[in-house]
């Protein structure tokens, strides 16, 4: 075997060493990918879920109220108890005026239907139609403390945007209840989103399907 013949057999083993690296190195690639995958379809049913995503301090009122959504704790009723009382004493000590009442009864009592506490009484709203408390479980004192101080303290804040603040409140009170009917409204093709999920708009869906504790008392 000439000198000739022993380079080219040299540069194909090079050649075949070379394509075996390269096919080894995609494959390892697409394991670690499809691991990663599986990994965040896992632990989907969590880091999707709109209650599990409320975390942190609220952008609008987070720092005036000293509030981090945490504060709504499950497993620490007494941290809860302080954070719904704080918003409590807000529904009765803020007096609004006229045109602030009528942006009031249109965010509780008009606005997707309004929202209520229908899982502490059977109230159409936490409001009635005239703007006066329609339901006295501590969680819609609440309620309608937030809304006061953010209608009052922040008159540039869209109908929409408070009404989303306090579907985010209610459904830290109910998380249980609130994650099963998510998932009902996803399996119906319902959109989801704090408005849909948490106000009038999709009331009862869950009716039968969906069960869960309250944080805080009524």
């Amino acid at each position: 075997m000439n000198k000739k013949n022993n380079e080219n057999i040299l540069f194909g083993l090079i050649a075949v060493t070379l394509l075996i690296i390269v096919v080894n190195a995609y494959q390892l690639s697409s394991l670690t990918t499809s691991s990663n995958n599986m990994g965040s379809l896992a632990t989907g049913s969590v880091t999707t879920s709109l209650v599990a995503s409320l975390k942190g301090i609220p952008e609008f009122y987070g720092n005036d109220l000293d509030f981090y959504y945490e504060d709504i704790d499950p497993y620490d009723p007494a941290k809860a108890d302080v954070a719904i009382s704080k918003f409590s004493n807000l529904d009765r000590s803020i007096t609004l005026t006229s045109n602030e009442l009528e942006r009031y009864i249109k965010i509780l009592y008009t606005d997707f239907g309004g929202i209520s506490c229908e899982y502490c009484c059977g109230a159409r709203s936490i409001i009635s139609e005239n703007g006066q408390s329609a339901c006295g479980c501590a969680h819609a004192y609440a309620m309608r403390g937030i809304t006061k101080y953010l209608i009052r303290n922040y008159p540039d804040m869209s109908d929409t945007l408070i009404l989303e603040e306090v579907s985010k409140l209610k459904m830290l009170f109910f998380p249980g209840i609130h994650e099963g009917k998510e998932q009902i409204m996803k399996e119906q093709g319902i959109e989801v989103n704090f408005l849909s999920l948490a106000t009038n708009a999709n009331r009862g869906i869950e009716k039968g399907q969906a069960s869960g504790g309250m944080v805080g008392g009524c």
